[in-house]
């Protein structure tokens, strides 16, 4: 950690990404569109003094603001430019050499009321260079008016943003015979004695000129590519109009994925009460702890001098234990949670722009499907998705979201396809697994109901207080929660319509079908109908957990994505249970599913229909087009993957216990990625170790999962202590739950009456 302003590091330091994509060094860099580049700007007046090079910019940056501008303006003249929707006014003007006329015109926005530039760009010395034919005597006199400059724009930076722009390397051998005097020995003369004078003259002000010299090692990668040699590629000013975008831009518009310039967010008033709640958890526990041993060596066993028998320790009150239990669970979660915010939150650890390559990608697949090879085992039922089989599922989709999120493998349309179905499979797994629950247990009591919801929910709502992030954001979670409200409403209405019911009339399971094609018409309804589904989740209190950004379309958007496939999990898992006790499938040790003719032929079509999906997967012209069939066809690649991987008997009778040893904290892994893996809430990449990208993510990643182990076991262990058996017992804690909320949303409405 070298402390700093990460401005200083954005306009001096990075690297490239490929070809084409600028990574400065230690924090990350926002792409920003022409409506943002318009809302930061809105009424502002930006200045870009110098020659050609400088031109350049000022084209580049106008850009942001209108793709549609051309660069038609006069060479070797003024060229203004308005945007009269933002009021915002851009003009370039022509001062090739750093001289008296210069110095005037910068001398008149500090005189008297003139209206000073929000923002100035200045630089200039390759026509000094050209004109003098590179002697001594030119330098000398740059330096002279430099001299005499620098203390106006240090005046100038006191109320406007002030950068002067070092010259960039040329590349010699392309040089026209009139520029062969422009050396890179030259220029580097000349931005040596800018840096100098501009750093001495503000030593001892705190306003100060901020010097642009990234451009010099962007020019370094890609001068080569100029026309003349002289003047940079489109790309690479394109690169250097956006850094300058973003130093201005990043501390009035916050995005998440512009870290550069931003400053530490202040903690909120829920922070600050969670930070002492968790530091009182650590100091009580620390006290039980103390008190425990004291009395641990007081009442160890030892020998009664006059009986000669051997006393035993005093045991524990329950109460005592559940206590300490309480405490270090929340002493461990403080600590965990404190490493949350310094990785995500406060401004310690670097931060990184992902980058996409197949290799980063793929590689890293075939690596853990060796390891998952490798750890094999029986299982200890061969039932068709038995426990070990569904965890081992959620184990090698989850590593391969995981693996999907570092390497920024959205932007290649196939695997984003391919990652969707893998979400949907979740998505189906709830359906099959919490719909085969209620049929064959029929136990819809209030105390398995809080256990789910306290499990699924837990983390994400000390993650909202501690981050300071709402509960829509972490999406997956509360998709899940709703489906499962949603699986339970449809099978606890009455009728209630159960297994054992249903073994004795038939008819009950007509009942239960036309209860699950009431579920499909309300999803059908909703999907058409996205009014009806924003006004449903716009109502108090309903709508504090779903908007995002002020709305619920982000909310809607999730929900419509995958809105079938929790009804294909439920549907599956009815026909197969049904199948199940008619003893119309074979499920024992190395036994095929079915006969051997029907099991052939339904694996042959599973592989040919899984084969399908990839291949129009792979075809997909965008992801709109695509998104809007996903629905309806994601079903077919899970239901191929469940006979491929159910029909062999061999096949169903091995799992992969490395697999299903992620796929146990596969919803801990998913959660915790946001920002102790990922940055920036998952749209950068988190750097621990900086200039060993290969050695960053084994440490970042052995941390990761040790932390959502960790919390697992947390989360499992408070389960017990807050949602007790006893009803008398869980209603008061029920209360006690409504309470924290109740207090939760009075002070978030309190903080966003300090924020407005």
């Amino acid at each position: 950690f070298k402390g700093g302003d990460t401005c200083e590091y954005l306009l001096s330091s990075g690297r490239f990404l490929g070809e084409k994509v600028w990574q400065p060094h230690s924090c990350m860099m926002h792409k920003y569109k022409n409506s943002e580049a318009k809302n930061c700007l809105v009424d502002k007046h930006v200045v870009f003094i110098g020659d050609s090079r400088i031109r350049q910019l000022f084209y580049s940056f106008i850009k942001l603001i209108n793709p549609q501008v051309k660069e038609e303006g006069i060479k070797h003249g003024n060229i203004p430019f308005e945007d009269k929707s933002a009021s915002i006014k851009v003009d370039f003007l022509w001062y090739p050499e750093v001289n008296g006329s210069m110095r005037q015109r910068i001398k008149s926005w500090t005189e008297g009321s003139v209206a000073k530039p929000h923002i100035i760009v200045v630089g200039a010395a390759t026509w000094s260079i050209k004109i003098h034919n590179g002697s001594n005597e030119a330098l000398a006199q740059y330096k002279i008016n430099i001299t005499s400059i620098a203390p106006l724009l240090e005046k100038l930076a006191i109320s406007s943003d002030v950068y002067w722009v070092l010259q960039d390397p040329v590349y010699e051998d392309m040089l026209s015979e009139s520029r062969k005097m422009i050396t890179n020995e030259k220029i580097d003369a000349y931005n040596e004695a800018a840096v100098r004078i501009l750093n001495s003259s503000s030593r001892n002000s705190k306003a100060k000129v901020k010097v642009f010299s990234v451009s010099k090692l962007i020019a370094q990668e890609t001068i080569m590519k100029s026309a003349d040699g002289l003047h940079l590629p489109e790309s690479s000013r394109d690169t250097n109009a956006m850094i300058l975008m973003n130093v201005y831009c990043n501390k009035i518009m916050k995005p998440i994925d512009g870290s550069c310039c931003q400053p530490q967010p202040p903690l909120t008033l829920i922070q600050k009460i969670a930070f002492c709640f968790f530091t009182l958890s650590i100091i009580g526990y620390l006290i039980i702890s103390l008190i425990h041993r004291n009395n641990y060596r007081k009442n160890k066993s030892c020998t009664d001098l006059e009986s000669g028998e051997e006393k035993k320790p005093a045991i524990s009150t329950p109460n005592v234990s559940t206590l300490e239990m309480l405490l270090q669970c929340f002493c461990k979660l403080g600590l965990i949670m404190t490493y949350f915010y310094l990785c995500d939150r406060a401004n310690l650890f670097m931060k990184e722009n992902k980058f996409y390559t197949h290799s980063s990608f793929f590689i890293p697949i075939v690596y853990i499907l060796v390891l998952g090879v490798f750890y094999t085992e029986n299982t200890k039922e061969t039932k068709v998705l038995n426990r070990e089989q569904t965890d081992e599922w959620k184990g090698w989709m989850q590593l391969v979201i995981l693996i999907y999120h570092i390497s920024g493998a959205s932007t290649f349309l196939p695997v984003y396809m391919h990652i969707r179905v893998l979400v949907a499979a979740y998505l189906f797994q709830t359906g099959y697994g919490h719909f085969s629950y209620f049929w064959i247990k029929g136990d819809f009591g209030v105390y398995r109901v809080c256990q789910v919801l306290f499990r699924l929910n837990f983390l994400v709502v000390v993650l909202c207080i501690v981050m300071d992030r709402p509960y829509q954001f972490y999406y997956f979670v509360p998709l899940v929660t709703v489906w499962f409200m949603i699986i339970y409403a449809t099978l606890a209405v009455w009728p209630q319509i159960v297994q054992k019911k249903a073994n004795g009339n038939c008819l009950w399971h007509f009942g239960l079908l036309l209860k699950l094609i009431c579920l499909l018409t309300c999803i059908y309804f909703l999907s058409y109908s996205q009014g009806a589904f924003e006004k449903i989740f716009s109502f108090w209190p309903l709508s504090k957990c779903f908007e995002l950004n002020g709305n619920v379309y982000e909310w809607w958007f999730r929900w419509k994505l995958d809105r079938y496939v929790v009804f294909h999990g439920m549907l599956f898992a009815f026909i197969y249970l049904a199948l199940q006790k008619r003893q119309m499938i074979s499920e024992g040790k190395g036994d095929p599913l079915f006969s051997n003719r029907v099991s052939n032929v339904l694996l042959f079509i599973s592989i040919v229909s899984f084969l399908t999906y990839s291949i129009w997967a792979s075809s997909c012209k965008n992801k709109t087009e695509c998104n809007e069939l996903h629905p309806s066809v994601s079903v077919v690649q899970i239901l191929a993957f469940i006979l491929i991987r159910n029909i062999p008997g061999y096949v169903r009778s091995v799992y992969s216990s490395f697999f299903a040893w992620f796929g146990k904290i596969s919803l801990e892994l998913f959660i915790c990625q946001y920002h102790i893996w990922l940055a920036a809430d998952t749209k950068g990449i988190l750097v621990l170790i900086p200039g060993y990208p290969m050695f960053n993510v084994l440490v970042s990643t052995f941390i990761f999962v040790c932390v959502a182990h960790e919390i697992s076991q947390i989360t499992n262990d408070l389960a017990q202590i807050v949602v007790p058996k006893d009803n008398s017992t869980l209603l008061k804690r029920l209360l006690c739950i409504a309470g924290f909320f109740s207090g939760l949303h009075f002070f978030s409405a309190m903080q966003d009456q300090s924020r407005h």
